[in-house]
């Protein structure tokens, strides 16, 4: 699993470090990590390295001290390389002399010829930073045009929360420290391809991570010679209604190609599930839908008295349940049903997630939905592009998906199905949303490619490419 530490965290493990290692060998060792990706970045870009032109953009403390020791390796490989010096009386002392022993030019003021280049350096600000950029540098930023590669993080993002309020960079590469830090993950776009350099930091607690496609293969399940469609985990679903029928063979579809032991359907959509997939055991009425271990409920079941009473029903189970978009509005008016020892797992998107607790998610996602967890007791699982879980306990995992394909009508009634297969699986609800959000965007990844690179895709289509989603993730782990 992929694990991230706050800046607060990693700057007390640096600070450990340095005590241990002295500060100069380890800006030594960071810098050259930085140096190396810098070298890689150029030769892919251009071709080349010796001759080519980097500028550095250089705030005040160690992030700049990184910028201005790797831009001295650099030169010394031939590579011209500029330092603009944005707050030039904080400039890290040795590593400025490092530069100009190195032939690197020195400048406080940059001219249009000082940022025409091949690779820029972010080294304005670090990870004790907060804000967006200040005016000064918002303006030389919006002058540059050549790829941008940051040091820790891009400069005006917040390292916590990946929130961005104001001007900030942009960065095609971010090339981190010794650990990952939440922005990494919450600002993929920001951040762009994260290279982490190893460095000796004592670090524990993580309290914000996400899945790799081994840690989803190890937890899907497969399977085994003794089991039964029993013991792999029987899921019922509550979706659908006259108004919304597609809503019912969408969740249902996922759960059946979740690999679930068996699929309870409950509803009015049972003859419409039942036409697309015979292999579901359908009733009408909830009360005759047999035992489960998991139930996936509230796609497009209506928000009234009927839709009350057949929540009241399956949340006075002893199983985990999954509630996603009407029944999150039902329970948002009734929270006490939300009062059970069973898990529960709330898949709302943002404006789900207002009704549910009476503000949208802040800058800080991650920081609302944690709250929001701990306080009614339940894991949150908040959609977006940045998918974001967490437990009451405020443990948090995430999944940024590199395209946003499944953000289509429909496609959130797959994941509930999914998510609930996973549950009944005995998965606990952390980990069930993260691995299913990241086959659910595998699965609109593919539908695209398969409609063509760049085509839009339906519901339909993802659903249709869920098993080869699972296969997808068992086969890169």
């Amino acid at each position: 699993m992929i694990e991230t530490f706050t800046a607060a965290v990693t700057r007390e493990a640096e600070a450990a470090a340095n005590d241990r290692h002295g500060d100069a060998a380890m800006m030594a060792r960071a810098s050259f990590g930085l140096s190396r990706v810098l070298l890689s970045e150029l030769a892919h870009r251009t071709g080349g390295v010796v001759g080519r032109r980097v500028a550095l953009l250089v705030g005040s403390g160690g992030n700049g001290g990184d910028a201005l020791w790797a831009g001295a390796f650099l030169a010394r490989r031939g590579v011209a390389v500029t330092a603009v010096l944005l707050v030039p009386e904080r400039a890290h002392p040795a590593g400025l002399a490092a530069l100009r022993r190195a032939g690197g030019r020195v400048v406080e003021q940059a001219t249009d010829a000082d940022l025409a280049v091949d690779l820029v350096v972010d080294g304005i600000v670090g990870l004790s930073a907060r804000g967006s950029l200040r005016d000064a540098a918002a303006a030389v930023v919006a002058r540059v045009h050549a790829p941008i590669v940051s040091v820790d993080l891009p400069s005006g993002v917040d390292p916590d929360s990946g929130a961005v309020d104001g001007p900030a960079v942009r960065a095609a590469v971010t090339v981190t420290f010794g650990s990952l830090e939440p922005v990494h993950l919450l600002a993929a776009g920001e951040c762009g391809r994260v290279v982490l350099v190893d460095m000796p930091f004592p670090l524990g607690g993580s309290r914000l991570g996400a899945l790799e496609p081994a840690d989803v293969a190890a937890l899907w399940p497969v399977p085994g010679p003794t089991d039964d469609k029993y013991t792999q985990g029987v899921v019922g679903v509550l979706a659908g209604s006259a108004a919304y029928p597609g809503a019912a063979v969408l969740c249902t579809g996922a759960a059946v190609a979740a690999t679930s032991g068996m699929v309870r359907y409950a509803g009015t959509g049972r003859d419409a599930v039942l036409a697309r997939f015979p292999e579901v055991v359908a009733t009408l009425d909830v009360a005759d839908a047999g035992r489960v271990q998991a139930w996936a409920a509230g796609p497009g079941l209506g928000t009234g008295a009927e839709a009350l009473g057949v929540l009241r029903h399956v949340l006075a189970q002893d199983v985990s349940v999954l509630l996603d978009a009407d029944a999150i509005t039902v329970v948002a008016q009734h929270r006490e049903l939300l009062e059970r020892a069973a898990p529960v797992l709330l898949t709302p998107h943002a404006g789900e997630f207002a009704r549910l607790t009476g503000a949208v998610p802040g800058p800080d996602r991650v920081g609302s939905v944690r709250a929001a967890a701990a306080e009614l007791g339940v894991s949150i699982l908040l959609k977006g592009r940045t998918t974001i879980v967490a437990d009451p306990d405020g443990q948090v995992l995430v999944h940024a998906s590199a395209s946003s394909w499944v953000s289509t009508a429909g496609a959130g009634d797959l994941l509930s199905g999914l998510v609930g297969a996973l549950l009944a699986a005995g998965v606990d609800p952390l980990h069930a949303g993260a691995a299913g959000a990241l086959v659910h965007a595998r699965a609109g990844e593919l539908a695209a490619v398969h409609g063509g690179v760049g085509a839009p895709v339906s519901a339909s289509p993802v659903l249709e490419h869920l098993r080869a989603a699972i296969r997808s993730v068992r086969a890169s782990a």
